[in-house]
C-alpha cells in the first residue's frame, strides 16, 4: 500500500539548540548540492530544500506522513551527530503546521530579532539552491511561492520591520531623524567589531555612500571598509579626519575615551560649526560626556538608544500580531487550494476509470451488433452493464460501512449522489 505523502518542516533553531549544536548541524554552501541529493536518496524525501543560517538549520520537504524519524536520522548521520542528542533539540511539523512554520520564519516572527528582514533573503537563497540542484517538485514550488506571497503581504501591510530593535539599527534610525537626506552625509565609524559592522551595513542600506572606518588595528578597519566600499584609517589619525564626518558612531573596547571635548571643538571649527551627530555605543564610553555640552553636537549614548529600542520592540510586537492574522488567513486559502487540487486529481482518476468501463461496454455492444442482435436489445444490455459496473465498488464499500456502523459514509453517499433532493416537477 502506497504511503501518504505530506509537507514536512524539520530542524533546530536558537530557541531549541545551543550554539554548539547549531554549529555542528550547519551546512556550508559547498555542501548543499551533495546534501540535497543525499537527502532524497537516503532521507525518505521526494522533494527537499535546506535552510542553514547561524540561528537555524531546517529541512523543508515532501515525505511519507509520520516518517520524520527517518529524516532526523539522515540529518544526524550526514553531520555525524548522535540521533538521540539531535532528537532533544529538533522539532517536526507536518502539513498545516509546516506551512505555518515556514511562513513565520519568512516573516521574521521566529527570529532572534523579531521581524528581521534578512531571513527572507536566506529562505529565497535556499529555494534557488534547491531549484538549481533539481530537488524541488510542483508541491514544494507551490509551498515556497505561497510563503513568499505571505511574507510580501506582511512586509507591505504591517510595520514588522520598520522600528529599531537593535543598538545598531537604533543608532541609524536616530541619524535619519536628524538628517533629512542621509545620502549626502559622511559617516565615520570607530571600531571594527560586530556592532560597528552592523551599523555600517544599516547606514549603507539607508543611502550613505561615504563611510570611513577607524580602528587601532588598521587591517581590521580595511576588511570592514572593503565590505562597506569605504576607506580605512588608523586610530592615531582620528583627529585629522574627524572634521569631515557628519555622523560619528563609536563602539570599541577601549578602557578610556578616544574622543575628548577639545578634539571635537577643533573639528567643529574646521567644519564652520556645521552640526555633528555622535553616538557612543561603547561601555566604558569612547566619547567624553563633556562633548554633549557643545552647542553644535548631538551626542547620544547606549542608554538613550535603549528607549528607542523599547519603543521599537513594542511596535514590532503589535505588528507581529497583525502578521499572525495574515499568516492564518493565507494558510486557510492555501489549504483550500491544496484540497481543490486533491479533488481535481480524484475527479481525473474517477473520469478515467469511468471512461475505461464505458469503452469496454461499447466494444461489447458493437460485437453484439455485428452478431446480428437487435439494437434495442444491445442498448438495454449496454445500459445495464454500465450501471452495474459503475455502482459495483460503491455498493460494496457502502454495505461494508453500514455493517461497521459508519453512518457518516452513508450520509455522504446520499449527498454525493443527490438522493435527498426533491424530485423535479419536470
Amino acid at each position: 500500500m502506497q504511503q501518504s505523502m505530506a509537507l514536512l518542516a524539520l530542524g533546530i533553531n536558537h530557541k531549541t539548540a545551543p550554539v554548539e549544536v547549531r554549529e555542528r548541524l550547519a551546512f556550508a554552501p559547498e555542501q548543499l548540492g551533495q546534501a540535497l541529493q543525499d537527502a532524497r536518496m537516503r532521507g525518505a524525501l521526494s522533494e527537499v530544500a535546506i535552510l542553514s543560517t547561524c540561528n537555524r538549520t531546517e529541512l523543508y520537504g515532501v515525505a511519507p506522513l509520520h516518517e520524520g524519524r527517518a529524516v532526523l536520522e539522515w540529518l544526524a548521520n550526514f553531520h555525524g551527530v548522535d540521533i538521540n542528542e539531535l532528537s532533544k533539540s529538533a522539532y517536526v511539523h507536518w502539513d498545516r503546521e509546516a506551512i505555518r512554520h515556514m511562513a513565520r520564519v519568512a516573516c521574521g516572527l521566529d527570529s532572534l530579532i523579531l521581524g528581521e528582514p534578512q531571513i527572507l533573503g536566506q529562505l529565497k537563497t535556499a529555494f534557488s539552491s534547491a531549484q538549481h540542484n533539481g530537488s524541488l517538485g510542483s508541491r514544494m514550488n507551490r509551498w515556497f511561492q505561497h510563503t513568499f506571497n505571505v511574507a510580501k503581504q506582511v512586509r507591505t501591510q504591517t510595520a514588522i520591520g520598520e522600528n529599531p530593535v537593535s543598538v545598531a539599527y537604533a543608532a541609524v534610525s536616530l541619524a535619519q531623524r536628524i538628517f533629512a537626506e542621509l545620502s549626502e552625509s559622511r559617516a565615520l565609524l570607530i571600531g571594527a567589531g560586530e556592532t560597528i559592522a552592523l551599523v555600517g551595513r544599516h547606514l549603507r542600506e539607508a543611502g550613505i555612500k561615504d563611510v570611513t572606518v577607524v580602528n587601532r588595528t588598521l587591517s581590521r578597519a580595511q576588511t570592514l571598509a572593503e565590505e562597506l566600499e569605504g576607506r580605512a584609517i588608523p586610530l592615531a589619525d582620528l583627529a585629522e579626519y574627524l572634521h569631515e564626518a557628519d555622523i560619528v558612531i563609536a563602539s570599541t573596547a577601549s578602557p578610556l575615551p578616544l574622543i575628548g571635548k577639545g578634539v571635537v571643538e577643533r573639528a567643529l571649527k574646521k567644519r564652520r560649526y556645521k552640526p555633528m551627530f555622535m553616538v557612543d555605543i561603547a561601555v566604558p564610553r569612547d566619547i567624553e560626556p563633556e562633548v554633549e555640552r557643545l552647542e553644535d553636537v548631538y551626542l547620544y549614548t547606549v542608554d538613550d538608544l535603549q528607549q528607542v529600542i523599547e519603543e521599537g520592540v513594542k511596535a514590532r510586537q503589535d505588528a507581529a500580531e497583525e502578521a499572525e492574522l495574515l499568516i492564518a488567513q493565507g494558510l486557510e486559502h492555501f489549504m483550500e487550494q491544496l484540497r481543490a487540487r486533491d479533488a481535481v486529481q480524484t475527479l481525473r482518476e474517477m473520469r478515467f476509470n469511468a471512461e475505461q468501463i464505458r469503452d469496454q461496454e461499447v466494444q461489447k455492444a458493437l460485437r453484439y451488433l455485428e452478431r446480428g442482435q437487435s439494437p434495442e436489445e444491445v442498448l438495454t444490455q449496454l445500459a445495464r452493464g454500465l450501471t452495474n459496473k459503475l455502482i459495483h465498488t460503491p455498493s460494496i464499500e457502502l454495505k461494508k460501512a453500514s455493517a461497521e456502523g459508519r453512518t457518516d459514509m452513508l450520509v455522504q453517499a446520499r449527498r454525493l449522489y443527490g438522493l435527498d433532493k426533491a424530485p423535479s416537477e419536470d
